[in-house]
């Protein structure tokens, strides 16, 4: 019956007048009712809001009842839309305000409580002032977490923890949540994607070591990610030495697996500190320590030998000792030594050069129709042709290019000829043992005038420092030498940045010191190298040192040492996001333009793939309100750097841009999209570079060029037919004798990073455990700058890391170990090599290079065929019996579908394609076939974390049984050859079949 009634209510006037009413029994009787109500009769009950006001702050009321007149008010206010007084009453309402109901209301105001609460929290904590929050508001969003956490919706609670700064409350849920290991990567995953401020994303960091060391079995390889973060090589040091010194070979594998994780990101100085902080062993007899201080020579000798050199002598030392050391220290200065080996880079140096030479599928075709098309009088498109094959060769130590055209070489002069020898640098990246005397012939022999060309001999310098980069131990003191024995600005020039890339990151005062007197001659070409190699080397330590170089900027009458100096200056600032604020401040409202461009740098790499919003808005607010075109450009590409952690969202955010009036601004769209996505293969990127390729004005042709071939590459047709289609298009602008300089540039550099390293690496700027990678980000943000000196197109090589899966043993040699891609071998295969003589040639060519005259000549042999064929049908008809006789004619015209049994076997070439492909290590492995990566059951070794590509340490579950070694341990040189035909094997076996079938019977079609 009351229900009937209740269905029958149509007005809440009689409820609204019982308010009135001076008994409280019946204003409680109305107000129960009247909640119930609420959402059908809010509008009427609104006009009676002060009357329900009063009665909830009426003293004298029962608690229950003003909370209860709250919550109405509450509601109230919420179907009016004023959600802040809504809150507040719904605070008032206490208990009888239920966080765990299920309704429209309860979740618009939760998520309010927790945005109030949340800002609260981090406003107090901005300014250091004690949290004056809301109590109440405080035991709503505590309610909201402890459910969350009762329900099992672990990462819900982590969210809200971490967003409403409440550590206790994410360790709670953390420590209480099933999966431990799995909620604890989430948390790093949130931390680095959702924590913008830097310094609360350490504390979060720092409670997750914390909690992860409480763990029976903790995950060394994050620890250490995280103590990296951190930046506590103290740390990373005590949990290497703790694993080295464990009998179980297994935790070895682990030191050697998270050394190789560091190493990935790149960050040199902090390696340098973990390597000094390893303890070296004890209680080895006086002539048994030799191992470990051969181990640390490396740091300082001049000549940088190579890694296993060290490890020879230390084990050879230590077993002649065994009888009196301690087999334990000897184990350990073993295991010291191959770890050290790892942190200094030269393991994955020396293991990458040998992969890259070994699997070197680079076409020198593409190159040679490049240099037959380019005109010698166009200096530009010869240079750029030098650049594209060092780019294309790049760490390969394949130069068969240059030596087979010395003579067209030698026509590059000044500038050009110091391009040319640079370019050996990138070619040779990372040849750490004799870098040197592969330079030697060009390098300034004794005293300041060499015999030589200075733009030879300045090359020569510089590309000692691409082969060295970020691995400069070696190299320093040479080029620090050569930077003080000269005058001569071009070799001063190569010196500061060869010095600036050997000392990356080091903030080394001496290197500075010696640049700076550099920079003080006031000599506008030494002056700009020696303004950026002050940011190499100060790079991400915020160093006071970047006022003084702001001081200087102002000084100076010259732009080109303004600009070096202003990228410098953001190059110091890396990574620091918020900490640099003051300094971008100062330089984005400076009066000279250039500074104003070095802010936008500065921008770009304090905040380098955080996403931060801030600084998105910042850049987007110049790019459109700037006075100068290059502050403009600039801005709208810094976004590319801001956003790579992000890549699907930069397409969507500098679409408008990338219509804009301005071809400043669309050049800077192309190559935000083109930093951003590099290496993605995102269709979205794509569609919007597309139009940009034939765009009106040449550098805009020449930007989208460059970003279209670094989002594209290591994809390859089969995986997105558009990528085919943007070869073509390049090979057309290149061969096409009307495109303007710009842009042919763009095409000739397009086709080099397409297929940089021999078609074995990719654009990598983040690392796989979601950090920066230092190197290559400061790598391609120097690049950018090529619009001013071509010469620094050589950076893009530093953000270049290969595409392979590089298994280890306990030894660190590589066992052949196969395992599984679980995807079509076409998909991820190499793009086919443009022509190779006479078989494929004989199909290929006339497509590729097509006259009118050739058109002609086919269209009238398609119709001779035409008539032989109809003339055999009738043939054919006439005399159906005699089929034997009449197969020759079927053959030749075997479109006619009735082509006899003999013709069947080429039809077989159409079987199904193979749906997996067993790769052997180390094998090419491109990023999006990383998630068909599978490791088979049965196999003999395990690797340690199961990772898709990079350096994997494998364990040997049947150790007792010999290994077959895939790269030998012999220099690259020698070892070519056997890892050539090895790679030959290994490239995919179905793949072969597949390129080898169709051969044989092409020719007999075309000339039978």
């Amino acid at each position: 019956m009351a229900a009937a009634a209740a269905t029958m209510v149509s007005s809440a006037g009689g409820l609204l007048a019982m308010l009135n009413e001076s008994h409280p029994q019946l204003k409680f009787h109305a107000l129960s009712n009247l909640i119930s109500f609420v959402d059908q009769f809010w509008p009427e009950i609104s006009t009676s809001v002060p009357i329900i006001e009063s009665l909830y702050e009426d003293e004298e009321f029962g608690q229950h009842q003003r909370q209860l007149a709250a919550l109405l008010v509450s509601k109230v206010f919420y179907y009016l839309g004023e959600l802040n007084d809504s809150l507040s009453y719904a605070l008032g309402a206490g208990p009888l305000f239920d966080v765990s109901e299920d309704s429209d209301y309860v979740h618009t105001l939760l998520a309010k409580a927790i945005d109030e609460y949340a800002s609260l929290r981090s406003k107090a904590a901005e300014s250091s002032d004690e949290a004056t929050v809301d109590p109440r508001l405080e035991a709503i969003v505590e309610r909201m977490l402890d459910k969350c956490i009762t329900d099992g919706k672990y990462q819900q609670a982590m969210g809200i923890a971490i967003e409403c700064r409440r550590l206790d409350k994410l360790e709670e849920a953390i420590t209480r949540s099933d999966n431990v290991h799995g909620t604890l990567a989430y948390c790093i995953n949130v931390s680095h994607s959702f924590v913008y401020r830097r310094e609360y994303r350490r504390e979060v960091l720092r409670l997750l070591v914390k909690v992860y060391q409480q763990l029976p079995s903790p995950d060394y390889l994050s620890i250490c990610q995280c103590l990296m973060f951190l930046d506590e090589p103290e740390a990373v040091a005590n949990i290497l030495e703790k694993l080295l010194r464990s009998d179980n070979k297994e935790d070895a594998l682990l030191a050697f697996q998270v050394a190789f994780d560091l190493v990935e990101n790149e960050h040199q100085a902090f390696l340098l500190n973990v390597k000094y902080r390893l303890s070296a062993p004890k209680s080895l007899p006086s002539e048994a320590v030799p191992p470990v201080s051969s181990e640390t020579a490396p740091q300082n000798e001049t000549s940088a030998a190579a890694e296993d050199v060290p490890m020879t002598d230390g084990s050879s030392v230590a077993t002649t000792n065994v009888q009196e050391a301690d087999p334990k220290e000897v184990m350990y200065a073993e295991r010291l030594a191959k770890t050290k080996g790892i942190l200094s880079g030269e393991t994955s140096i020396q293991l990458t050069l040998q992969f890259l030479y070994s699997h070197n599928k680079s076409d020198l075709l593409i190159l040679k129709t490049i240099k037959q098309s380019v005109e010698m009088r166009n200096s530009v498109c010869h240079s750029a042709t030098i650049y594209a094959n060092a780019i294309m060769h790049a760490g390969t130590t394949v130069d068969t290019f240059l030596r087979d055209n010395l003579d067209w070489l030698s026509r590059a002069t000044n500038w050009a000829k110091f391009s040319a020898t640079a370019g050996l640098g990138v070619i040779h990246r990372g040849h750490l043992q004799q870098g040197r005397s592969l330079m030697a012939p060009y390098l300034p022999q004794g005293g300041a005038g060499g015999g030589g060309s200075p733009y030879s001999e300045g090359g020569a310098l510089y590309a000692l420092g691409l082969i060295h980069a970020n691995h400069g131990e070696g190299i320093k003191q040479f080029l620090r030498d050569s930077l003080r024995s000269t005058n001569v600005e071009v070799i001063q020039h190569g010196a500061c940045l060869g010095l600036g890339l050997a000392a990356l990151g080091t903030a080394d005062e001496e290197i500075y010191d010696d640049i700076k007197s550099v920079l003080y001659t006031d000599s506008a070409v030494a002056g700009e190298a020696a303004g950026i190699s002050m940011g190499l080397l100060m790079v991400g330590t915020a160093s006071e040192k970047a006022s003084e170089m702001l001081a200087y900027a102002h000084e100076t009458q010259h732009e080109k040492i303004i600009r070096g100096l202003a990228l410098g200056i953001a190059l110091t600032v890396y990574g620091r996001e918020e900490e640099a604020d003051t300094l971008i401040e100062q330089m984005t409202r400076d009066q000279d333009p250039i500074l104003r461009y070095g802010g936008m740098y500065a921008l770009a790499l304090a905040y380098s793939g955080t996403a931060n919003n801030k600084a998105i808005r910042q850049l987007l607010h110049f790019a459109v309100s700037d006075v100068s075109d290059d502050v403009r450009r600039t801005a709208v590409l810094a976004l590319g750097f801001v956003l790579y952690s992000e890549p699907e969202q930069t397409p969507r955010i500098v679409s408008l841009l990338s219509e804009s009036y301005n071809p400043h601004v669309r050049y800077g769209a192309a190559l935000a999209v083109g930093i951003s996505c590099a290496g993605t293969g995102l269709s979205e990127a794509i569609s919007l570079l597309e139009p940009l390729t034939s765009d009106v004005v040449d550098f805009v042709r020449q930007g989208a060029l460059i970003a279209m071939a670094m989002v594209m590459v290591q994809i390859n047709e089969a995986s997105d037919s558009r990528v085919g289609t943007f070869r073509r298009q390049l090979e057309k602008i290149i061969l096409d004798k009307h495109e303007d300089t710009m842009s042919k540039m763009g095409a000739i550099l397009a086709s080099g990073i397409l297929d940089a390293g021999g078609r074995n690496v990719t654009i990598r700027l983040l690392s796989k455990s979601k950090h920066d990678k230092v190197t290559a980000v400061v790598g391609l943000a120097v690049f950018s700058q090529f619009w001013y000196w071509y010469p620094l197109i050589y950076f893009v090589s530093l953000s270049f890391s290969p595409t392979a899966f590089i298994g280890l043993n306990y030894d660190l040699k590589v066992p052949r170990f196969e395992f599984l891609s679980h995807a079509k071998p076409s998909l991820f295969e190499y793009p086919k090599p443009v022509t190779v003589p006479t078989t494929t040639s004989a199909v290929k060519l006339p497509t590729a290079v097509l006259s009118t005259s050739a058109k002609a000549t086919k269209a009238r042999a398609k119709k001779e065929a035409e008539q032989k064929a109809n003339a055999e049908k009738l043939a054919g008809a006439e005399s159906s019996s005699a089929g034997a006789s009449t197969g020759k004619g079927k053959s030749s015209s075997e479109k006619d579908g009735e082509a006899m049994q003999v013709d069947n076997p080429p039809e077989k070439k159409a079987e199904p394609e193979p749906s997996f492909e067993i790769l052997t290590n180390p094998a090419r492995v491109v990023p999006a076939q990383e998630k068909f990566i599978k490791f088979l059951e049965d196999s003999r070794y395990v690797p340690v974390k199961s990772a898709p590509s990079g350096f994997v340490l494998l364990r040997d579950l049947r150790p007792s049984e010999a290994e077959e070694l895939s790269l030998t341990d012999a220099p690259a040189t020698t070892a070519s050859p056997a890892g050539g035909s090895a790679a030959g094997q290994q490239s995919s076996s179905s793949a072969m079949a597949v390129d080898d079938e169709p051969q044989p019977p092409q020719p007999f079609e075309y000339t039978s």
